[in-house]
């Protein structure tokens, strides 16, 4: 799936030239970080800048994941690349605890200093192998809870409660840590007794040299939403939303982007966009290499979402790119999506709140135009990928310290990465 990815490198630059393979003496005097991913081109969209700072910084770097088309990626980056059979659907008891068994064997075999769980699979088996293998230390990144755990009803509260306790329990032991993208997941996280061990780094980060100010386009006014093609980041929403307008005479055009997930409950059917797509005003381009494509065609970037995100790295990516943003009012969205700064926000699961919040934006280029200029602003004041990596770095060292591994007292692998001027900070603007 390449709904966020780049085209692949085709040099390999590596900080060290060593291989990492286990059992070498070069690669054995590195501090070894494994990535524990569920999917190959979700560790490429949202992983890989922190994953090339590690690599920089001295790190000997594996990535675990399911292995799809973005392996040779992951390998031409330095990276040792560790295919897993396993997917995000699979809910059978035995399917789960064969996996975690694998797991716990991977790390024994591996024997990594530092493993980086990241999303809610991995954070779950990844946690129980970790103890069970008895020696990494661990950070686990929660990338956003999902609908189906940050919900009202009984299912989610009771699923959310086991994850819940889990995490507080991983973020309570010496060797761990929980990273968070927003602020709700932490007070989440953190309410009841203790302290555990949780800190914010707000998204994936963006690059802000790659994503850069696009002007607008000509023509009728045109919305974008670039997601996955799931019920719970609103899509059906949205199309209604267009729907009314375009039946009250606004000549608003649609564009949906991404790819649909047919092992997700959520997921939307092929048949269903392909409908969608037929409809005046409304378009389904599938999957997309470069997002930023997509922006240089609308005017306003649009995530419908229903809840449960983490921080958005699609709407991250429109921001930087100088788009409008209109969105629901959700935990997480409320971080780069502010209200009357650079976004209008509507309650989710509301068509017609949406409607309304569009009609605003589309219908006043004055208004579009300043919820542009300060969207840029927005991303470059604090969600830089450079930021971002610096800051997993930090946590990184500070695992290694709390370990004693020896390996992370390397002082050429613990220096901190150079402070950055504000120009690098800004992107440039």
């Amino acid at each position: 799936m390449t709904l966020f990815a780049r085209t692949a490198p085709t040099e390999r630059v590596v900080a060290a030239t060593e291989p990492d393979v286990p059992g070498q003496t070069a690669a054995a005097a590195r501090p070894h970080l494994l990535f524990l991913v569920t999917e190959d081109w979700y560790f490429c969209s949202h992983r890989l800048p922190v994953a090339r700072a590690a690599r920089d910084a001295g790190f000997a770097v594996s990535v675990a994941t399911r292995v799809g088309v973005h392996g040779a990626w992951i390998e031409a980056e330095g990276f040792r690349l560790i295919p897993l059979d396993w997917s995000r659907a699979s809910r059978s008891p035995w399917r789960l605890a064969a996996e975690l068994w694998r797991i716990a064997r991977l790390y024994r075999r591996e024997r990594p200093d530092l493993v980086h769980h990241v999303a809610i699979k991995p954070a779950v088996l990844g946690a129980l192998a970790a103890m069970l293998a008895g020696r990494p230390a661990v950070l686990t990144t929660l990338a956003g809870r999902g609908a189906a755990l940050s919900g009202t009803g009984l299912p989610a509260r009771l699923a959310g409660a086991g994850l819940r306790g889990l995490l507080r329990w991983l973020a309570a032991r010496r060797r761990a840590m929980v990273a968070v993208q927003n602020a709700k997941d932490g007070d989440w996280l953190a309410a009841g007794p203790g302290v555990p061990r949780i800190c914010l780094i707000p998204g994936s980060g963006v690059d802000l040299q790659h994503y850069r100010p696009l002007a607008e386009p000509s023509g009728p006014v045109t919305v974008a939403q670039v997601s996955r093609m799931l019920t719970l980041k609103g899509v059906e929403d949205l199309v209604e939303a267009v729907r009314r307008l375009r039946a009250d005479g606004l000549d608003l055009h649609l564009l949906l982007a991404g790819p649909p997930d047919p092992t997700n409950p959520a997921g939307i059917a092929p048949t269903r966009l392909r409908a969608w797509s037929a409809e005046p005003g409304i378009g389904w381009l599938g999957p997309v290499e470069d997002v930023r494509t997509v922006w240089a065609r609308a005017h306003i970037a649009v995530l419908a979402s229903r809840g449960g995100e983490g921080v958005p790295k699609s709407l991250l990516e429109a921001a930087a790119c100088g788009r409008a943003i209109v969105a629901t009012d959700v935990a997480g969205i409320r971080d780069v999506a502010r209200s009357g700064v650079n976004a209008l926000l509507a309650p989710p699961g509301d068509p017609a709140a949406l409607a309304a919040a569009l009609r605003s934006v589309a219908t006043d280029a004055a208004l579009r135009r300043s919820l542009a200029q300060e969207s840029r602003a927005v991303v470059c004041a604090a969600f830089g990928e450079a930021e971002v990596a610096a800051r997993t770095l930090e946590l990184y060292h500070q695992l290694l310290d709390t370990t004693g591994s020896t390996a992370g007292a390397d002082r050429a692998v613990r220096r901190r990465p150079p402070r950055r001027t504000e120009a690098q900070r800004s992107g440039g603007i």
